[in-house]
């Protein structure tokens, strides 16, 4: 893989984890020559992905709504930042730019964000994996819903069986590999 969208809170949450496994992961990522995709902007997790890429020598690219650029919220020192319409045309940008997806723990963006690269991988536009670095059981609800989906006859199994969920950075990575 080349590159790797990260999708991710624009708050850093409650708990010190999240900002500490956000490090992780992008240095990893860096470390390993990924380039990463983002949502652009300079707050929250997603300030800490775009300052940890910089901070150790990657290549980040931002994706951000004009909406958003306008709130001022956009990371304007990134590799290259690119500013589209709005959030469909953000989602569609950074699956072209990418070649799989992880979130990180965040809000009902970052889960509108996941959940439709993963419909999108369902219904055949593309298979590059879709992974939850599930810091502290973070995703544990979430995924105990895709089991509820499934049981309920709602979500096909293969669906199911492509969500990477793991708590390990190397871990989550290595399973992204294998696909």
């Amino acid at each position: 893989m080349k590159r790797i969208a990260i999708f991710c809170g624009s708050k850093m949450g409650n708990d010190p984890a999240y900002e500490s496994a956000a490090r992780e992961l992008t240095e990893t990522l860096v470390k390993k020559g990924i380039e990463i995709v983002y949502g652009g902007g300079d707050v929250g997790l997603m300030g800490v992905v775009a300052e940890t890429a910089l901070k150790n020598g990657g290549t980040i690219t931002g994706v951000i709504p004009d909406k958003l650029y306008e709130m001022e919220v956009a990371h304007t020192g990134i590799t290259k930042l690119y500013r589209v319409k709005d959030m469909h045309e953000r989602k569609a940008l950074m699956a072209d730019l990418s070649d799989g997806f992880i979130a990180l723990p965040g809000g009902v963006g970052t889960l509108e964000e996941m959940t439709e690269v993963m419909t999108w991988a369902q219904i055949g536009y593309h298979n590059k994996p879709c992974a939850f670095l599930n810091t502290n059981g973070y995703y544990n609800h979430f995924i105990a819903f895709f089991d509820h989906m499934e049981k309920q006859g709602f979500l096909y199994q293969s669906l199911h069986d492509q969500a990477i969920v793991e708590e390990d950075v190397g871990e989550l990575l290595k399973k992204l590999r294998t696909l």
